[in-house]
């Protein structure tokens, strides 16, 4: 099956589907994705459904209820579509009051269609960005960079690193994010890039 584009909307009842039949065992009625989305029209529902059926993403058995089943995408990574439910929003400075939400969040939020490879961290080159020994990069697979962009760069064919990337003249500048380090110059020749951060995941435990 090959991935179609769908709407923001459909995409949020397909992420329904998911984490309610996930949770629950069975599918949602019609009635059930009315009031977990927030939609008035139950006939809005039924073709937001239909959509979905047609560009194959969903499956209907018209003999029995609670009939809509999601189908699995061929190909797709179990991680960047595995979604977790996104309680809220926390906050790092004054409190907020908590409030609950039915919203899910997933790798793929994140990630989209894009070719991305993870990185786990060595060294403390980039702390300044809040990068530090131990995270895992999520990087976009890509030869080209722009200006200012952490790229994981390959210097003479052997050595990786995670860097700004700088043009000067026929050299490249790659930066470290950390005021004790210098920076490494090589001719433009001899680097290649290999990809740009998007992200970063952190483990605590």
């Amino acid at each position: 099956m090959t991935a179609m584009a769908i709407t923001r909307r459909q995409k949020e009842v397909l992420d329904f589907l998911s984490t309610f039949t996930t949770s629950n065992g069975y599918s949602p009625s019609y009635e059930e994705i009315a009031q977990g989305l927030g939609l008035s029209s139950l006939a809005t529902v039924h073709k937001h459904v239909t959509n979905l059926q047609n560009k194959g993403l969903l499956q209907r058995a018209h003999n029995r209820s609670r009939s809509i089943d999601v189908l699995p995408q061929r190909g797709a990574r179990r991680a960047a579509s595995e979604r977790l439910p996104l309680l809220g929003r926390i906050a790092a400075g004054k409190p907020v009051e908590a409030v609950e939400t039915s919203e899910t969040i997933s790798l793929g939020d994140i990630i989209g269609s894009r070719d991305v490879f993870a990185l786990e961290v060595r060294g403390d080159s980039m702390r300044d960005e809040h990068i530090v020994s131990g995270d895992y990069v999520l990087c976009e697979r890509t030869r080209t960079a722009r200006e200012g962009e952490i790229v994981v760069a390959l210097v003479d064919g052997t050595d990786a690193t995670l860097k700004r990337f700088y043009r000067e003249g026929e050299y490249i500048r790659l930066q470290p994010s950390n005021k004790e380090m210098s920076p490494i110059f090589a001719p433009a020749a001899s680097v290649a890039i290999q990809g740009k951060v998007l992200g970063i995941l952190r483990k605590y435990a």
